[in-house]
């Protein structure tokens, strides 16, 4: 399991479960809450107000699709209301004709503000009356971005020299998808999570490196002068002045947030979420004859 982290002020980590009780207030649609058409949902999440795409993908099929996206699917359970506690709640009893009332729980966290969600579900099918966008709410929240921490050579906290390339990557077994699928009866909805890009800051006022993928694994076994990166740094100055006689670098790793649900709906949410991780690296005066990290 990745080491993993609520991912700071983006929109992805501003989720978290419906804060509005009965399915009230929680979801706008220029096309309509929960269909299969076209414009912009507008989700409320602890009052902060967010808007995700909900255009039809053209399909519905399962939860997110298979690949090689580490998965996480939470089921929400439904458990019948009786007349006296539907009447307590103030709930409409008898309820509409065709449908009962339950509350909605779902594994990893209440769906709803202090405790479950009283949803009406119909009795034909047992679908209850939720649209994918609010599960999708329940899946961002879920959804954890981890922090990738990169490979180097020379490794991470061994000098680098001036004149010599520094090799940045994040392991290949690291770079995938990840994915939480959230269901309710037959409705559902997954949050994605893709790795898209990674940049190098080398600190000290330089300018980033910027690279498509996890970049490449050094190989010590190989020739230095057999191998080649895109994802490299060469320093020019020693980091002797600049804080802690290192620079003071980061990586970057830039994520595609999307979604997909029942019904065909799904879109984008945050094309560009970027988690950094930041080391430092100290570098030493060489000689150019030096010929491999």
């Amino acid at each position: 399991m990745l080491a993993v982290r609520r991912a700071g002020a983006a929109l992805l980590l501003a989720a978290a479960m419906l804060a509005v009780p009965a399915l009230a207030g929680t979801l706008t649609s220029a096309s309509g809450a929960g269909g299969g058409g076209g414009g912009l949902c507008t989700v409320d999440l602890y009052g902060q107000w967010i808007t995700v795409q909900c255009t039809n993908s053209g399909g519905g099929g399962g939860g997110g699709g298979g690949g090689p996206a580490s998965t996480v699917n939470l089921g929400c359970t439904l458990t019948p209301i009786s007349q006296a506690t539907a009447v307590e709640l103030g709930l409409q009893w008898p309820p509409p004709k065709g449908f009962s009332w339950a509350f909605m729980d779902c594994v990893g966290g209440r769906v709803g503000a202090g405790g479950a969600l009283a949803v009406l579900v119909n009795t034909a099918t047992g679908a209850p009356q939720v649209t994918p966008q609010q599960l999708l709410q329940q899946a961002l929240s879920e959804l954890q971005i981890p922090t990738l921490r990169p490979h180097t050579a020379p490794p991470r906290g061994k000098d680098g020299l001036v004149g010599l390339p520094e090799w940045f990557w994040v392991p290949a077994g690291q770079w995938h998808p990840l994915s939480v699928t959230v269901t309710a009866g037959p409705v559902w909805a997954t949050a994605t999570a893709s790795p898209a890009g990674l940049s190098f800051q080398p600190g000290g006022g330089l300018g980033p490196v910027t690279c498509t993928g996890p970049g490449t694994a050094y190989d010590p076994a190989r020739p230095a002068t057999a191998q080649h990166s895109d994802c490299a740094f060469t320093y020019q100055q020693p980091s002797v002045g600049q804080p802690g006689n290192a620079y003071q670098a980061s990586i970057a790793v830039t994520w595609n947030v999307s979604w997909t649900g029942s019904g065909g709906v799904g879109g984008e949410i945050d094309a560009g979420l970027v988690v950094p991780f930041q080391f430092a690296i100290p570098v030493a005066q060489g000689e150019a004859l030096v010929n491999s990290p």
